[in-house]
């Protein structure tokens, strides 16, 4: 699911902040962006993230702001390498221009004087804790959400079945009546037992009472599923297949108008709730 969250906390070499955005993913890939102060912890922090999410595209922001009046050091061998760097490129690119305050972004340019850099980096892990229960309670807020929306369809659904139910004895009814008033048009005798047979044989093709059992079924899978803590997207996904096959048989052996309404009112729902699952992690 999407979710993004920030946390700042106050060093003693000036603001620590930390931004983790997400965008839904079927695994969990992270992107690391760091100070070169905190470069010796991107393997700490990756494990702690790992171990709050488990999907998603993450991008993970840790900034370093010194407060006025910090002395800032200027690693000269890293600028000497951009410099020849800067050359070479120039003669492959004359029209290329770097502006300075690019160039001090780039890591290891700028140092903050005196850092103590495994204090530095025990900050950062704190900053980091506080940044993924923002990061989780978002998710969890926009999971409930989206739970409710999914519910609310299901509801829909189960109103659907129920209809469909309601309908099955008046439409039986009414096939019996239109096959016995064609063969009556007929003007031919027909045996009563073997007009019963076929009448029964036929009927059973129509018959819509498993597809209705199996939505029911599903859909208190669903209800389980949704109440599960946890990713429940793929399990959803499964589902959603199953209620599309039964919706699909339903249209198929349908013979009134009401019921192929109805298949295609669950189609519909089914694929709304298909489209919020792409969100579920």
């Amino acid at each position: 699911m999407t979710a993004s969250a920030t946390a700042e906390r106050a060093t003693a070499w000036g603001a620590l902040g930390c931004e983790l955005r997400a965008v839904n993913h079927r695994y969990l890939e992270l992107g690391v962006r760091l100070p070169e102060e905190l470069r010796g912890c991107e393997a700490a922090l990756r494990e702690r993230v790992a171990a709050r999410v488990s999907r998603g595209k993450l991008d993970l922001v840790l900034r370093l702001r010194a407060p006025a009046g910090t002395g800032l050091g200027l690693d000269e061998a890293v600028v000497a390498r951009l410099g020849e760097l800067a050359r070479t490129l120039d003669a492959h690119f004359p029209q290329l221009h770097v502006e300075f305050t690019e160039l001090l972004q780039y890591p290891g340019v700028l140092q903050v004087a005196g850092v103590d850099v495994e204090a530095l980096q025990a900050e950062a892990l704190a900053v980091l804790e506080a940044t993924l229960a923002a990061f989780v309670a978002a998710r969890e807020r926009e999971g409930e959400a989206l739970a409710a929306a999914i519910r609310e369809r299901a509801r829909r659904i189960a109103a659907i079945v129920t209809d469909v139910r309601g309908l099955i004895p008046a439409i039986r009814a009414g096939q019996r009546q239109k096959l016995e008033a064609r063969l009556a048009e007929l003007e031919t005798a027909v045996d009563p037992g073997r007009l019963e047979q076929e009448l029964v044989l036929w009927l059973q093709k129509l018959d819509v009472d498993e597809e209705l059992d199996r939505l029911t079924s599903h859909l208190d899978e669903l209800q389980r599923v949704l109440a599960q803590s946890g990713p429940v997207g793929r399990r959803l996904d499964f589902l959603l297949q199953e209620f599309n096959r039964e919706a699909n048989t339903l249209g198929s052996k349908s013979v009134d108008a009401r019921t192929s309404t109805a298949a295609v009112e669950l189609k519909v729902l089914i694929d709304q709730i298909r489209e919020q699952i792409q969100n579920i992690e």
